[in-house]
């Protein structure tokens, strides 16, 4: 295993919290950076002009599309999207590579992902979309499940981490613990504590990552 260690980025203490408590803070760096994409990218460029690392992985908790990653289950990102960086038009939305200015879409490291899939073998393996507004409606999730049908759950810093990694040159993945379906914000059906759980237990995986 290389010497440099692994760096983890959450968006609040509590995830990281869950991600750090069983490992040893010499190989695994575990960090909260805020919340939203923008938060995200700063504080992980931050991080990687630091010190160096052998890799990079946002973790935190995250909202499922129903059917494909069910309240409680861990997401491994192939890809992390930002589903909203674009334009309207009055043909539906443009996504930024249409404008000719960039990606929205930044692959996970396929190491990084086989690591995890193997040391997760009941996580669930799909497209992680970013997002600066959360989903909150039945539209938007309707929309967003036809746009990106490989999308197995939505969160907020994934991309932001992802473009910081990318531009360090050091290889990035996503996981992500379920703790609601996306679609209209029914509070009282999250199942935080579960998704806390799940992403403590996956936590051990991460020693895993080459």
């Amino acid at each position: 295993m290389s010497a440099y260690p692994l760096l983890v980025v959450t968006a609040v203490n509590a995830e990281a919290d869950a991600v750090r408590a069983d490992l040893d803070p010499a190989a695994v760096v575990v960090a909260a950076v805020g919340v939203g994409p923008a938060a995200a990218a700063a504080g992980t460029a931050r991080l990687l002009a630091g010190r160096a690392y052998r890799a990079v992985v946002s973790a935190g908790i995250a909202g499922g599309f129903p059917g494909r990653a069910p309240v409680g289950s861990l997401v491994i990102a192939t890809r992390s999207i930002a589903a909203d960086l674009g334009a309207e038009s009055p043909d539906g939305f443009l996504p930024i590579e249409e404008l000719g200015f960039g990606t929205s879409v930044l692959d996970a490291d396929p190491h990084l992902v086989e690591a995890l899939r193997k040391a997760l073998p009941d996580a669930v393996s799909g497209d992680i979309l970013t997002l600066a507004t959360v989903t909150g409606t039945a539209a938007t999730a309707d929309r967003l499940a036809t746009r990106f049908p490989q999308a197995a759950a939505e969160a907020m810093e994934g991309y932001g981490v992802a473009a910081a990694a990318a531009g360090a040159g050091i290889p990035f993945a996503e996981l992500r613990a379920v703790s609601n379906p996306i679609g209209p914000r029914d509070r009282a059906a999250w199942r935080l504590g579960d998704a806390f759980a799940a992403l403590r237990t996956a936590a051990p995986a991460l020693i895993t990552v080459p």
